[in-house]
């Protein structure tokens, strides 16, 4: 039995296919299912240990890029997506999985066109409240489509919509479970002050890099700060945070770090009080661990996604948004007091998150690509 993942090369599409991927596996050893193969075909492995840990393998595919605002660069893609998706269709035919697993993003398009050619099974799931073009494109003759956000039902063709299933986002087994014993001892905290989780992606984000260290002084001296900075801006801000803190007596208060592992994020959320983040993916992640949040979606003219997500969340009660445009360290600072400094906001907000809670997204779909797959053996 052969499953194939794809996707774009970012986190929010990648890890997504690994949680689906650990489900696969669980069931599989279940059920007895043996020689269970999985496979990942994109244009970069993006993060290779998550690959090997799971034993998925790598297959290499170029295609171009079809960007939502004007640019030349779109009309020079074009030959690269025709020949990323006829050395997909070879590619595919040599490796003939029973079903295709996509997850959305540029890349995904030259893999779901050879499964569509060679009448290999699809199933879609798309994250954001907007759907990408990709995902819209092979809903189409998709055999099953999932997605994280009920309102994106609409926005699909209304011929799609009968197959369609809101699942939730599937999110890594490990990132489920907070730690809360030993992280004080282990990051370093005080006992007893609130904990703000600042995440901006993996490549952090500058807008609230800035935001953040400019509020810093104000900040701690009520509550101690983890930071996630993204790899190129960690020497950086330390040095920044350095001057800005100066002789501060709770200049340790402050952590940033390049990039929190599994572990180290599991521990964050298990000791935070309130998180600061982008509107992608870990939304969901959030939720599921039942904090309240602000979240600073990117601008619009950048991601058309990302504000929709940020507002359609904040409806539920479970944050509240702060657009980019708007981001200066005083409203920061202020929007943090308001909500850490109400508890009875704080714990509607709490209470809120439950309806975005869906720990069993990655076993729904799981079962779904591996019955579709003994179908397709068969």
């Amino acid at each position: 039995m052969k499953i194939l993942l794809t996707g774009g090369g970012t986190g929010g599409h990648f890890y997504p296919l690994i949680a689906v991927a650990e489900a696969i596996r669980d069931i599989a050893q279940e059920e007895k299912l043996i020689d269970v193969e999985l496979y990942y075909m994109s244009t970069s492995k993006y993060d290779e240990r998550m690959l090997f840990e799971h034993d998925i393998t790598f297959i290499k595919n170029s295609t171009g890029k079809r960007r939502n605002y004007r640019s030349l660069l779109n009309i020079l893609d074009i030959p690269k997506i025709i020949l990323g998706s006829i050395r997909a269709v070879f590619k595919l035919y040599s490796l003939y999985p029973d079903v295709v697993f996509s997850k959305g993003g540029y890349p995904s398009f030259p893999v779901t066109f050879a499964a569509r050619v060679l009448r290999i099974p699809v199933v879609v799931h798309e994250s954001d409240t907007v759907p990408g073009k990709a995902n819209v494109w092979a809903s189409k003759f998709a055999r099953s489509v999932a997605i994280a956000w009920p309102s994106a039902l609409e926005r699909f063709p209304q011929k799609v919509q009968s197959k369609i299933a809101h699942t939730g986002l599937p999110i890594r087994r490990d990132l489920l479970t907070p730690i809360t014993a030993g992280v004080h001892e282990y990051l370093r905290l005080e006992k007893n002050i609130p904990v703000l989780l600042i995440l901006g992606g993996s490549q952090g984000a500058q807008a609230i890099n800035e935001a953040l260290i400019n509020a810093l002084p104000i900040l701690v001296e009520k509550y101690q700060i983890i930071h996630q900075t993204g790899e190129a801006n960690l020497a950086p801000i330390q040095e920044l945070a350095s001057v800005i803190l100066g002789d501060s007596p709770h200049k340790d208060r402050y952590k940033p770090y390049a990039y929190l592992n599994t572990k180290a994020m599991r521990m964050a959320a298990g000791v935070a009080d309130l998180v600061i983040s982008r509107a992608g993916s870990s939304i969901f992640e959030i939720a599921n661990w039942s904090i309240p949040s602000i979240i600073i979606p990117i601008p619009e003219d950048v991601s058309t996604d990302q504000r929709t997500n940020a507002f359609m969340y904040a409806r539920t009660g479970s944050a509240h948004v702060i657009e980019q445009k708007n981001l200066t360290p005083n409203i920061l600072a202020s929007e943090i007091e308001r909500i850490l400094g109400d508890q009875s906001l704080y714990e509607s907000m709490k209470t809120a998150t439950e309806a975005f809670r869906f720990p069993e997204a990655s076993r729904k779909i799981a079962t779904e690509l591996l019955r579709i797959s003994l179908e397709h053996e068969k």
